[in-house]
């Protein structure tokens, strides 16, 4: 008796679905993709081994080129047009406002902070800008805007301030900051650096192998 022939099963798969599923997946990620625009203030960071993570809200933010450069940057608009109309009501600037709102930083002298504001938001870079001036003691404008600042938040949950220094970044810049700090009573704010890992054999990385709780 001869053993029956079992039916031959075709081997071809129907690809349409995957198909349709791979570009409809691929059709979302490029429409809903966005390129991280190019820094206007470029800045190389040190490395430090800090865990702690800077926040993302509720922040004031001083930047420090290599070039000692000051710029100042925040993220709470309401604040910004509080510091815009008081310069406006003290030193009769002139300011927009909305504008002064809307820019992602400052970056220069008073005087010239209404020709700051009329340059094209896409075309304030640090390089070509002047910066906060911070280095002269006789004139450290950084004191005034951190006292803007404060007065601004005066009676509010006050603000983390931030520190991002260039790796290159000369002393007085930073002193002038910190100077600027001290005389608005701003005694704590932290430094922005590049995370690395905790070097191996060192007594950090033997507390945290150890699951001890780091203060950082």
């Amino acid at each position: 008796m001869g053993r029956a022939k079992l039916p031959r099963k075709s081997t071809i798969i129907d690809m349409t679905a995957m198909c349709d599923v791979a570009f409809l997946l691929l059709s979302f990620f490029i429409l809903t993709t966005k390129f991280k625009p190019a820094e206007a203030i470029t800045v190389t960071t040190p490395n430090s081994v800090a865990a702690k993570i800077a926040p993302d809200k509720n922040f004031v933010l001083i930047t420090i080129d290599k070039d000692g450069k000051v710029f100042l940057s925040m993220d709470d608009k309401q604040k910004k047009e509080t510091i815009a109309n008081t310069l406006n009501t003290t030193k009769n600037l002139g300011l927009d406002v909305k504008a002064f709102a809307a820019a992602d930083f400052i970056g220069a002298p008073l005087a010239g902070l209404k020709s700051f504001l009329a340059i094209p938001s896409d075309q304030r870079k640090g390089a070509a800008l002047p910066g906060i001036p911070a280095k002269d003691s006789t004139n450290n404008e950084m004191t005034t805007w951190m006292r803007l600042v404060s007065d601004a938040y005066m009676g509010q949950t006050a603000p983390a301030y931030l520190v991002k220094g260039d790796n290159a970044a000369k002393y007085p810049a930073f002193k002038g900051v910190v100077d600027a700090f001290k005389k608005n009573d701003i005694l704590k704010f932290q430094m922005v650096t590049n995370p690395q890992n905790v070097p191996q054999g060192s007594e950090l990385y033997k507390s945290v192998m150890k699951g001890e709780k780091r203060s950082d």
